[in-house]
């Protein structure tokens, strides 16, 4: 299945040039509605960004009046003991760089082993992973809900902040506004090889697919195939000139945590 990211109406190359228009038009004569967004549309940067409340509004967020399960069974038991607020489990961003979802294509490094089969990650990983395709299975967008968790942990969905429930958020992503699309392209990118960045650091993560971190220009004829399996030529193309991919990657940290499925720059 071929998720396009410039063969909508609004892709890639014309959202480009949409947002040349708008620095070149006269303020206020150049306003785009976008009512929803379809996953091909999502451009470099573009998720929604939801404007949160004013701090002096005093508007208060409700805390969920149960917790989601935590599906690895990671979660500390309540000891009584003082808790450190750290994540110890969530990996540092690296220093310099935008971020863990940030692609790591290097191309004056060696790239990384490429690896399609699953019965070499880490049982977390693997666990993770397995879950996420059987949601993806099922249709249902809600399967995702305790796999995503919540709080400091939460899987990150956007490059921005979201302030809405995430659930709503993926459905609104999503070009068929009930979420099957986004799954579909969440199977896809997990059904591709992944590679194993970063190891022995507080970032270490297993990245779905390995363009995460090769070098585009370097892909031989199979590979090509296989990244023409989630976007277009014209996509491969606009990426090269990015310098890297920059559709639809997951990450998962060795011991099993879902970090980010994420598109854009």
């Amino acid at each position: 299945m071929k998720f396009s990211m410039s063969g909508y109406p609004r892709g890639l190359t014309l959202g480009i040039w949409v947002a040349a228009s708008c620095l070149a038009a006269p303020l206020g004569l150049c306003l785009v509605s976008t009512p929803s967004y379809a996953l091909s549309e999502i451009q470099r940067g573009d998720l929604p960004s939801p404007v949160a409340p004013p701090a002096d509004s005093g508007t208060v967020v409700p805390e969920p009046s149960a917790p989601i399960p935590d599906p690895l069974g990671t979660k500390p038991s309540d000891t009584g003991q003082p808790t450190d607020d750290t994540n110890k489990s969530q990996p540092e961003a690296p220093s310099g760089s935008g971020g863990i979802t940030s692609p790591r294509a290097d191309p004056e490094a060696p790239p990384p082993a490429v690896v399609y089969e699953l019965d070499k990650l880490p049982e977390p990983v693997k666990r993770m992973h397995g879950m996420l395709i059987e949601a993806c299975k099922s249709g249902d967008i809600e399967k995702l809900r305790p796999l995503i968790g919540q709080g400091d942990s939460m899987t990150q969905l956007s490059l921005g902040d979201i302030d809405r429930d995430p659930i709503a958020f993926l459905k609104g992503l999503s070009g068929d506004g009930d979420g099957q699309e986004i799954l579909a392209i969440l199977e896809e990118v997990l059904s591709a090889g992944y590679v194993h960045v970063d190891t022995g650091t507080p970032q270490e993560l297993y990245v779905w697919p390995y363009f995460f971190a090769l070098p585009l220009d370097k892909l031989d004829s199979r590979q090509r195939v296989e990244l023409f399996k989630l976007v277009t030529a014209s996509d491969y193309d606009d990426m090269k000139q990015f310098g890297a991919y920059i559709f639809y990657r997951v990450g998962i940290t060795p011991a099993g945590q879902w970090m980010f499925f994420v598109a854009g720059d």
